[in-house]
């Protein structure tokens, strides 16, 4: 996947970085991201139904200028993925792009908008290189990412007790950052990593990977996965008696999509880290509600996360009074983000959007008092506590 993402680097040098002659009318915003594969549940068409409410919500005009929605599938590889942005940028006339689930393609169309100068908006991807040593003038990254959650479940379980770590990992950039930034967190509190294996993204046996994991007799087994990936994991792992035989799973990144997909009878007493949750508060329920209604399902952090970063670049180009990106990027820096997601967000210099994020467990099913009832919350992880200072990320834009 490393090899994509250069390649797709390499095809922006080529192509050059013309934009478009002239600015078009209105104000359109595009969303990309895995419709069809591993991720589809975990953002997929759900988040571009956010990204329409957000829309909506906002009265579908700004600056009197219509506002137009455009999604499409990347398929999870960076080059198909460039091919799209480009064609939105130079032809379609798209100034935002947002979702963008998988680092390998966030990755790859930053840096196709840095050259456009054109504003990227990543909720569904991790790693949290695109906002550190990677980061972009015009980029910015929403809901998590790989030190977060790393903060939130990994700081959590060693200081319980679960010491001794063994890494799944998914074979892409954002996998490498979940166990690196997890691995980081777990010897700062004292514990000790005794190995890790890698995975091809869309694995559907993981049996020779667990058994790596329960032959080093690690405490936690941490799962640097996503999706359909880690739901598979789980599954499989409770064939092999894992849990059963005293080691924990620690799903790095599963939210409440997966949780639904798994059911609560597998899923019951796993420990995971969100920024959002339909059930927290009555905002985040009505809009929960809200969405319920157009989609029958409730959202999760990234499509919660999708309506935030969509209403937010809205009101920067309202309060900007422009959709010129040096104006709009001004504003989304200077602005509070304060929605359905979260009344007390601030974007740091480096464009990372910094929230609290909630350490949850997951009920058993005679605790669950109604649909989409899922979560106890175990902690608040303070968005200061969860990510670094601007200057700490590694982002060279603040140095």
């Amino acid at each position: 996947m490393k090899s994509k993402y250069l390649s797709a680097i390499s095809a922006l040098a080529l192509l050059g970085a013309a934009g478009p002659a002239f600015a078009a009318e209105g104000v359109k915003i595009g969303v990309l991201n895995d419709q069809s594969g591993v991720y589809a549940d975990f953002g997929g068409k759900w988040s571009v139904e956010a990204a329409r409410m957000a829309i909506e919500d906002f009265g579908g005009s700004v600056l009197g200028q219509k506002i137009e929605l455009v999604d499409a599938d990347h398929q999870n590889k960076p080059d198909l993925g460039v091919s799209i942005a480009r064609r939105w940028f130079d032809v379609e006339h798209v100034d935002m792009i947002t979702e963008l689930t998988t680092s390998s393609v966030a990755l790859a169309v930053q840096e196709l908008a840095k050259q456009e100068k054109k504003i990227d908006m990543v909720v569904g991807a991790g790693s949290s290189r695109i906002t550190g040593d990677l980061c972009s003038p015009y980029g910015f990254h929403w809901a998590y990412d790989t030190h977060a959650l790393a903060v939130g479940t990994g700081g959590a379980l060693t200081e319980a007790g679960g010491n001794t770590w063994f890494f799944l990992t998914a074979d892409y950039q954002f996998g490498y950052s979940l166990e690196q930034d997890t691995a980081a967190i777990v010897k700062e509190k004292g514990g000790k990593v005794l190995g890790a294996v890698r995975h091809p993204l869309n694995t559907s046996d993981f049996s020779s990977f667990l058994l790596q994991a329960q032959s080093s007799k690690a405490k936690v087994i941490g799962l640097a996965n996503a999706g359909l990936d880690t739901s598979n994991a789980i599954k499989q792992a409770s064939e092999f008696g894992i849990v059963q035989g005293g080691q924990k799973l620690a799903a790095l990144l599963f939210t409440l999509a997966e949780v639904h997909g798994l059911g609560l009878q597998a899923a019951q007493g796993l420990q995971l880290t969100e920024s959002y949750y339909w059930d927290r508060d009555d905002r985040s329920r009505d809009f929960g509600n809200r969405f319920f209604k157009k989609t029958g399902r409730m959202p999760n952090m990234v499509q919660a996360g999708t309506y935030s970063a969509v209403t937010s670049y809205l009101k920067a180009v309202k309060a900007a009074g422009t959709k010129d990106t040096e104006a709009v990027t001004k504003k989304l820096k200077e602005m509070p983000v304060d929605d359905a997601f979260t009344a007390h967000g601030k974007v740091l210099a480096n464009g990372r959007m910094v929230t609290d994020l909630y350490l949850f467990e997951v009920k058993k099913p005679s605790e669950s008092k109604k649909p989409w009832d899922y979560y106890n919350v175990v902690a608040t992880v303070p968005g200061d506590k969860a990510y670094p200072t601007a200057k700490e990320s590694g982002c060279p834009l603040t140095k």
